[in-house]
């Protein structure tokens, strides 16, 4: 399982879940998998492809783009411990060795 997360320091904290093999959108949109209504964040700002080794992240054409620590790209392979910029927010990438079943609530 990848988290997406933002800083514990963040005014709006957010945690997105991505298990192996799922393709997930991050923007401004209802019909975005993980909606960030946040400053300089696009309607469909970009695209997550999760692997087991690493997620790749493609830059769906935003108005201020997607970076990676702190560079700007249009596609990418995201580690664990790197930093996604997405407008003002910045999520840190990281694993969990837990299931999609264990995070669930029961």
């Amino acid at each position: 399982m990848w988290l997406l997360r933002t800083p514990e320091d963040a005014i709006s904290p957010f945690t997105f879940r991505i298990p192996p093999g799922k393709i997930k959108t991050i923007g401004r949109a209802p019909n975005a998998d993980f909606i960030v209504d946040a400053t300089l964040v696009s309607r469909l700002h970009c695209r997550i492809s999760a692997g087991a080794a690493e997620l790749q992240v493609e830059d769906l054409e935003s108005t201020n783009g997607t970076y990676v620590n702190g560079e700007r790209v249009d596609r990418a392979a995201l580690r664990s411990g790197d930093r996604l910029g997405v407008g003002e927010v910045q999520f840190v990438v990281s694993r969990s060795s837990r299931t999609a079943a264990e995070a669930s609530p029961r």
